[in-house]
C-alpha cells in the first residue's frame, strides 16, 4: 500500500493491482479509529519571532517520545519544513503536530511570530482551545507578544500558559521581572487568570539536548503537567450542523482534493454530502475519506483537526477561508451589524476617530477581506470607545451572530468586534466599497 504525505496527513494512493487479501487489510485499516479515549485539546505556541516557539514544540514531542507515550518526535527542521522557512530561519505558516501525555491528546499549532505573517498567526489561533505564550528571557515582552495576546483575547482563547524560554541566559531576578511583565500585559487584555496562570522558566534548547538540569527536560515535564491540570476540557458543539473553516487545500493525484480544517461545530462521516462555501461561492461535494495526523477515521466531530478528501472538486475552486458545512445549513452575506471597539494609541491603535467609509481588511476565522465600516447614523467612533457599526464586505461570507473579528491597518490590529446581526446584501466589487451608496 502506498501513502502520500500531504499537509501532515497520509493519503492512501491508488494501487495498480490489489489482491483480495490486500482489500481485506484495507477494509480493516479504514475501520480504525483513535482508541486512546483521551480528551483532545487544541493548543498552540504564540509569541514574538525568534523567542523559541518552534524549538519548544520540538522539545515537547522529543520529551514525550522518550517517555513512551506513543508520541512521535518531530524535529525543528520538520516543523519549519518549507524552503523559505528554512532559508530565513523563521516560521511563516502555522504548522501542526500531535502528541499525547498520560492523560490527554494534543493537536498543537506552531504559530508564526513575525509581524509580516500575522494573518497566518490569526488563522492558527482561531482553532485553539488554549495557548502557550513563549517569551525569551533575553528579550522580555516584545511587540508581537502583545499582538498575539490581543488576538487570543479576541478569538476567545482564555487559557494561557506562559513559558519563559532561554531562562539559562538570565538571572533569577530578571526572570521574576519578566513574569510580572507578562501578568501585567495579560491583565491589560482582561484575561481572567492573569495573576495565577502557570508561568514556567525553562530552555527549549537544553531540553532538546536532553539536559536534566532544572531548565531542561524537568521544565518540559512541568509545562505538560500544568497543561493537563490547568486547561479545562472544552465544551464541543457536536449538535449543531457541520461547520469548519478551511485553513489549507492539497491536491492528491488520482484521489481528489484534501481540505484541511479544524471542525468547530457538528459531525462529519465518510460519504456525507457537504458544501464548501465562501467568497460568493457554494460548491457541493462528498467526503470520501477522513484523516487526522495519518490515521484514517470513519467520522470526525467538533474539535478535531482533520483532512477531508473530497472527489470532483478542483483545487482552483477552493481556497483558505472558505468553510466546510452541512448542505443548506449556513447562509453567506456581505452586510452585517456589529459592536466594535476601536483601540486607542496606547494599545497600538489609531490616533484619529473613524466615521463612514472606513475601508480596511477584516479578519475572521481563517479568512480576510476588504471591509467598509460605517458608524451607525453617520456618527463618529473615537479611539478607546465602543460603538455600533455596519460592515460591508467585498464578497459574501459566513459571519454568525456572536462571532468575533479584527480589523488591521498598516500592519497592526486597530479594532476588534462582535457580529450582532445581518443586513440585506448589496452587489459590490472591492474597488466600489467606498463609492457604493449604502444606508448607514
Amino acid at each position: 500500500m502506498l501513502w502520500r504525505r500531504a499537509a501532515g496527513f497520509y493519503i492512501r494512493a491508488p494501487l495498480l493491482r490489489t489482491s483480495i487479501r490486500t482489500k481485506r487489510i484495507l477494509e480493516k485499516v479504514e475501520s480504525l479509529e483513535s482508541t486512546s479515549g483521551k480528551i483532545n485539546i487544541n493548543i498552540g505556541t504564540i509569541g514574538h519571532v525568534d523567542h523559541g516557539k518552534t524549538s519548544l514544540t520540538a522539545a515537547i514531542t522529543k520529551y514525550l517520545a522518550e517517555k513512551g507515550t506513543g508520541t512521535k518526535y518531530v524535529s525543528y527542521e520538520n516543523i519549519d519544513k518549507a524552503e523559505e522557512e528554512k532559508r530565513r530561519g523563521i516560521t511563516i505558516n502555522a504548522s501542526h503536530v500531535e502528541y499525547e501525555t498520560d492523560k490527554r491528546h494534543y493537536a498543537h499549532t506552531d504559530c508564526p511570530g513575525h509581524a509580516d505573517f500575522i494573518k497566518n498567526m490569526i488563522c492558527g489561533t482561531a482553532q485553539m482551545d488554549a495557548a502557550i505564550l513563549v517569551v525569551a528571557a533575553d528579550d522580555g515582552c516584545m511587540p508581537q507578544t502583545s499582538e498575539h495576546l490581543l488576538v487570543c483575547q479576541q478569538v476567545g482563547v482564555k487559557k494561557i500558559i506562559a513559558f519563559i524560554n532561554k531562562a539559562d541566559l538570565a538571572e533569577k531576578d530578571v526572570l521574576e521581572l519578566i513574569e510580572m511583565e507578562i501578568r501585567d500585559l495579560m491583565e491589560s487584555f482582561n484575561f481572567p487568570d492573569a495573576h495565577w496562570c502557570p508561568i514556567i522558566y525553562g530552555s527549549a534548547k537544553k531540553a532538546l539536548e536532553g539536559s536534566n538540569e532544572p531548565y531542561g527536560q524537568p521544565a518540559i515535564k512541568k509545562l505538560l503537567d500544568h497543561m493537563d491540570e490547568y486547561i479545562e476540557p472544552p465544551q464541543r458543539d457536536i449538535r449543531s450542523p457541520l461547520h469548519g473553516p478551511i485553513e489549507g487545500v492539497v491536491t492528491v493525484k488520482g484521489r481528489g482534493t484534501v481540505l484541511i480544517t479544524t471542525l468547530d461545530k457538528g459531525t462529519v462521516r465518510r460519504y456525507d454530502k457537504i458544501e464548501i462555501t465562501g467568497f460568493n461561492e457554494k460548491v457541493p461535494t462528498t467526503v470520501s475519506d477522513i484523516q487526522a495526523f495519518g490515521r484514517q477515521l470513519s467520522q470526525a466531530q467538533a474539535g478535531d483537526h482533520v483532512g477531508l478528501l473530497c472527489r470532483g472538486v478542483k483545487t482552483s475552486a477552493v481556497c483558505r477561508g472558505m468553510s466546510v458545512v452541512a448542505p443548506n445549513a449556513y447562509e453567506i452575506h456581505n452586510r452585517f451589524t456589529a459592536n466594535m471597539y476601536l483601540l486607542n494609541r496606547g494599545e497600538g491603535g489609531r490616533k484619529r476617530p473613524i466615521s463612514t467609509k472606513y475601508i480596511m481588511p477584516l479578519f475572521a476565522k481563517t479568512w480576510n477581506l476588504p471591509c467598509r465600516v460605517d458608524v451607525k447614523d453617520g456618527g463618529m467612533l473615537m479611539p478607546g470607545d465602543t460603538g455600533e457599526v455596519n460592515l460591508t464586505l467585498s464578497k459574501k461570507m459566513i459571519l454568525q451572530i456572536g462571532q468575533s473579528f479584527t480589523i488591521r491597518e498598516l500592519g497592526r490590529i486597530v479594532a476588534t468586534g462582535i457580529i450582532t446581526g445581518t443586513l440585506p446584501d448589496v452587489k459590490i466589487c472591492t474597488y466600489q466599497l467606498g463609492m457604493a451608496d449604502i444606508d448607514v
